[in-house]
């Protein structure tokens, strides 16, 4: 995989990755037709916490190496393993840029779930990518760090990363060919608090500023929010979770859980209430089965073919062609 600081030969680098073909499968590590971006060229900030305003004064214990940290006992999804990545402690944003030929401009940044631990980073994370391509969107994934960087504000590392990402997304636009005022975010559990959590707090960038990035604005255009975690307090009889700070300028936003999903379907829930009383456009899908982390992996669950309502609702917002 090879790393680029997005500094002015990066940038040149890029351009001449995003112009050769796709030929890679879409697994992990990505092949050399996909440029990656490395977030922090000067390393990581120091996160915040819950308890400090500034970083954190206990430092977390040291990390190993990057790895894959699926077993042969781990659980499959439509009968196909997953990557488990743990251990990031570089993020990382990798571009899969939809074909020229009637490439729509839209974009759309992917958060991987995983518990703030770790990151299924192909289930939730290339194969989205894959669709989104499929339908002539361009898909940034962000490689996010884990473990113990989030919820916000347990801890910012998460949210860090999502900021400084949509600030890299909208300062390359033009080069990347895509549209810096449509571009969404979409996640997956622990990455579907991620995407509301960026969407409403967007305001002020959670660490110092590092360079002409961070000038622009890091609030998502339009937000997929696919059976997410930490928006609803179970403890406290499932209230909205006062972290996300919803307002009418939330993005428009579309949902989907299902009914007996273990993470608890009251986190899309209240999450459409809270939009709802915004005044903020929202579509929210609630299903009978379908449990939690299928990604978009098709089985006979009618929940697993939430890409179609995915890509009709984008069509219905305006953000692709109808």
């Amino acid at each position: 995989m090879r790393i680029f600081v997005p500094t002015l030969s990066s940038v040149i680098l890029i351009a001449a990755s995003i112009a050769a073909q796709n030929t890679e499968p879409y697994g992990w590590p990505p092949g050399p037709s996909h440029a990656t971006v490395t977030l922090w060229p000067n390393g990581a900030p120091a996160p915040t916490t819950a308890a400090t305003t500034g970083p954190s004064a206990t430092p977390a214990p040291p990390l190993g190496p990057e790895h894959e940290t699926t077993t042969a006992k781990d659980n499959l999804i439509a009968g196909r393993p997953l990557i488990r990545l743990g251990n990031v402690t570089t993020p990382t944003l990798t571009l899969y840029l939809a074909p020229k030929a009637g490439n729509t401009g839209a974009a759309v940044v992917v958060f991987p779930g995983g518990g703030y631990s770790i990151l299924a980073i192909d289930l939730e994370g290339t194969e989205v990518c894959d669709w989104l391509n499929s339908i002539a969107v361009n898909c940034l994934l962000l490689k996010y760090r884990v473990p113990g960087s989030g919820p916000y504000p347990k801890s910012s590392a998460a949210l860090q990363d999502a900021q400084r990402a949509m600030g890299i997304a909208r300062q390359h636009a033009s080069e990347w060919g895509i549209d810096p005022k449509r571009i969404g975010v979409l996640g997956f559990s622990a990455g579907g608090h991620l995407a509301a959590a960026i969407s409403t707090n967007y305001d002020q960038r959670l660490y110092p500023l590092v360079d002409a990035a961070d000038q622009q604005s890091c609030k998502p255009d339009f937000a997929i929010v696919i059976y997410p975690g930490y928006l609803a307090i179970a403890d406290k009889n499932f209230e909205f979770n006062p972290d996300i700070p919803v307002t009418a300028a939330t993005p428009p936003t579309f949902l989907v859980q299902a009914e007996n999903d273990p993470v608890h379907v009251e986190n899309v829930i209240q999450y459409f209430t809270e939009l709802k009383k915004a005044g903020v456009p929202a579509e929210l899908h609630v299903y009978t089965k379908g449990g939690h982390g299928y990604g978009l992996r098709s089985t006979d669950l009618p929940v697993t073919h939430w890409p179609e309502l995915a890509t009709t609702w984008l069509k219905t917002i305006g953000v692709v062609g109808k």
